[in-house]
Order: C-alpha cells, then structure tokens, then sequence
C-alpha cells in the first residue's frame, strides 16, 4: 500500500496489503529504509546508487536473481524475513536464502519487482481487516449455514466419509 506514519510516534510504518485489499499488515520501519522504499515507489533518481541499489546490483553480479521474499514469522513483536536467491545454471539450479528484516527485505524486493509473501502466522498475528463490508457478510453467510444445520447432517456426513475410508 505504501508507507504511513504513526501519528503517535512519528515513526514510518510500511503497509502491506494482500491481493484483495481485504487485510494489511503494517510494520514499523527506520527513517532510512522508508526514504529506499518511497524513493523507488515514487520513482525518485538518485546520482549514486544507493544500499539496497547496491544490494540488486551485486546479487545480480554474482549470476543470482532475487525471486521472492517471505515475511515469515513474528518473535517479541519483530517480525522475521527472508529473501530467496535463485541461480540458474546450465547444470543445475542453486536456491540460496539470505536472513533480512522486512523493511530491506521489502525494499529490495520492489526494486526488482520481486513477490512479497506473507506466512499465515504472520498475518494472524498483525494484520488488520480492510473490508469490514465484506468481512461481515461472510459471517452472516457462516451465521445463516450453521443456523441450517440438524444433527442428522452429520450423521450422514460421518457415514460419506466412513465408506469413502473403505
């Protein structure tokens, strides 16, 4: 979605969202790596190349590509990331991740256009909702199936499944 500030704090806060724009996650990120992240989404030059420009240019150097980062765990209200190396050789394929934090990891990835992944955990323990619209009709939705429900609808259920077992 972009960056925003914390209007409490001052501090920068990445948002991301998923494809849907049903659910965002927002990370609060440093001055420096908000500044890499708005330059590039706002398409901004610099005259020199600056450290996550660095970073693209030397993993593409060394025959790496950058093909995905994982936001994929959460730890004392740090959250985890990951960046997946690939190097495809005439012989074989190479695969190497590199340990980063969310904001270069994110930073890089935009850089390169590379997918931003999410890990379930991660979203249940940070997102917010987006669509509170549509978040309340699946419930009603979920709501009315269960207030259909009779016993005897598992029943029959139990038994599908007991002969689809044999």
């Amino acid at each position: 979605m972009g960056i925003a500030l914390d209007t409490r704090t001052g501090s920068p806060i990445v948002v991301l969202h998923d494809r849907d724009n049903r659910r965002a996650l927002p990370i609060w990120i440093g001055s420096a790596e908000a500044s890499a992240i708005i330059r590039k989404i706002e398409n901004i030059p610099v005259t020199r190349p600056m450290t996550h420009d660095l970073i693209v240019d030397v993993v593409e150097k060394t025959g790496f590509s950058i093909t995905r980062i994982l936001i994929n765990d959460v730890e004392e209200e740090t959250y985890i990331a990951t960046i997946y190396l690939q190097k495809s050789d005439s012989d074989d394929a190479v695969e190497m991740t590199i340990d980063a934090r969310p904001s270069d990891a994110i930073a890089v990835a935009i850089r390169v256009e590379a997918p931003i992944y999410v890990t379930a955990n991660v979203l249940a323990h940070g997102s917010v909702s987006c669509d509170s619209a549509k978040d309340e009709e699946e419930a009603q939705e979920f709501r009315d199936f269960i207030q259909d429900i009779q016993p005897s609808d598992f029943e029959k259920l139990l038994k599908d499944n007991k002969h689809s077992d044999q």
